[in-house]
């Protein structure tokens, strides 16, 4: 071999390494969301979300591969199997389904990966300290947070019954345990109502939720399809307060809904009323700087709950890469994706849109009362209620 050769081969094998590392280094993270299908409002808030994601985390160079599952459970599963074994993802982020939230568990503790869900029930990280749940972190405040700030409301405003109308899926089934709980004996529940996302019709739920003559309505849905028994109930002539959930937070439920959901009444994450907020919240800061960049991208009073989690979920990362580095482990590898779920479990005093998050080994959502306030639909827009 002529020297020139030797002197290229001994190059090669200096360079050969560091683009080795080069690689190693990038951190990748897989995506998960429904931006199709009954979902899609939810979907498209986190995704518009997600193209603000800065291209780094911690300093290291980020990719980020986005699917859509369609809210489509086995495919959300397909995806999560193709991120984690086939592209080798460091950590999930999604789904925003709680079902399909659930249903990825297996696949997080066969592969070693964390996941960052973005749907709302606490089942998907409770307990954590079941080995499936251990990988599984959620940015979503857990129902019975949400659930005792509308007891809450309940109370000072003197109301003593209430129907339920909610989801037949495990947000449905979440949110009655939880709103029961939190209701104790004071307030009564009257009536219990199911339907289906995807129902045409619940006339009849309506009809016997009003039969019960409550003091109050409680919806418990997500989405669009929350709009649905709502339109029902003030079309049937209810007249009392109608209280929705966190899930609600879409611009199209807006516009569903319209004149038929003003003043209803919702828990929320402090993001979604940002400007609106007392200037001694902790989390108004943050929360203002989000909804600055983020309407001047989609413009104004574009900005919802979804779309407060998923940028939360970069602001989660971000802090969590930068100490799972320092362990030495190498992104693209078991031994990184483990001291990545390490580093997100030890998060501390992290400020995000929507709260502050301390996560252990015992909480794996991390949020307090900072990250719920009582918003109200005033004109037409998500406001500030208390």
């Amino acid at each position: 071999m002529s020297s020139s050769l030797l002197r290229l081969a001994a190059a090669a094998a200096t360079i050969l390494p560091m683009l080795s590392w080069s690689a190693r280094a990038e951190v990748v993270i897989g995506i998960d969301v429904s931006t199709t299908g009954p979902a899609a409002a939810i979907g498209i808030q986190t995704n518009n979300a997600l193209r603000l994601w800065p291209q780094t985390l911690a300093g290291q160079p980020a990719r980020y591969i986005v699917l859509d599952d369609g809210t489509d459970v086995s495919r959300a599963v397909k995806n999560i199997r193709k991120l984690t074994s086939e592209d080798k993802v460091d950590a999930i982020v999604g789904p925003n389904i709680t079902a399909s939230a659930l249903a990825a568990l297996d696949v997080l503790a066969e592969t070693g990966t964390p996941m960052v869900a973005l749907a709302a029930s606490a089942v998907i990280v409770e307990p954590p300290s079941d080995p499936k749940r251990r990988w599984a972190f959620k940015m979503p405040q857990n129902d019975s947070l949400m659930a005792t700030a509308l007891v809450d409301d309940m109370r000072r405003k003197g109301i003593k019954s209430v129907a339920f109308i909610g989801f037949a899926d495990s947000y449905g089934d979440s949110w009655l345990s939880e709103f029961t709980k939190a209701a104790g004996s004071d307030i009564k529940l009257v009536a219990q109502e199911r339907f289906q996302r995807n129902d045409a019709s619940v006339m009849g739920q309506v009809l016997k939720a009003m039969a019960a003559q409550p003091e109050a309505i409680l919806i418990a849905g997500s989405g669009t399809p929350a709009a649905l028994p709502q339109k029902t109930l003030v079309q049937r002539g209810y007249k009392g307060p109608i209280y929705q959930t966190h899930g609600i937070g879409t611009l199209e439920f807006l516009q569903v809904g319209g004149k038929d959901v003003e003043g209803t009444l919702f828990p929320t994450g402090p993001g979604v009323v940002a400007r609106e907020l007392p200037d001694d919240n902790p989390v108004k800061k943050v929360a203002v700087e989000f909804a600055d960049k983020y309407e001047a991208q989609y413009g104004a009073n574009t900005l919802t709950q979804f779309a407060g989690d998923a940028y939360g979920a970069w602001i989660l990362l971000d802090s969590a890469v930068g100490r799972a580095l320092k362990t030495g482990a190498k992104p693209g590898t078991p031994e990184f994706r483990a001291a990545l779920r390490d580093a997100l479990e030890s998060t501390q005093d992290l400020v995000v849109p929507n709260g502050v998050l301390n996560i252990s080994k015992t909480d794996h959502q991390g949020f307090d009362e900072r990250a719920r306030v009582m918003g109200v639909i005033r004109d037409g827009k998500f406001s500030y209620a208390r």
